[in-house]
């Protein structure tokens, strides 16, 4: 299994809309792709900014690939995402799970 990662962030103002957003968009994106294994969709507020930390697991790279394409170190954006973002990671780290319980 894959662990994939990404952080992106919103003005506090716009954390509650760009949280229904990821809903709709990237949630959606993750988990209707054969071979993701589960995501998590996570915020920490931080002054005048909310951090979104999302995590996601995949079965495979070639699961990762029929999601974010064929750079799968890019992050994947949505249309409105400009809207919303103050500052983004442009990449994703990926991990390998060794062990779980």
């Amino acid at each position: 299994m894959i662990v994939r990662t990404w952080r992106g962030w919103t003005r506090s103002s716009d954390a509650k809309a760009y949280e229904a957003y990821l809903l709709r968009t990237g949630f959606t994106g993750y988990t209707s792709t054969p071979g993701n294994r589960g995501a998590y969709f996570t915020r920490r507020d931080a002054g005048d900014r909310t951090e979104f930390f999302l995590i996601s697991l995949w079965e495979s790279w070639d699961a990762i690939k029929a999601f974010a394409g064929d750079d799968p170190g890019s992050a994947v954006f949505y249309p409105e995402d400009d809207a919303f973002l103050v500052d983004r990671e442009r990449t994703v780290d990926h991990y390998e799970v060794f062990a779980e319980a």
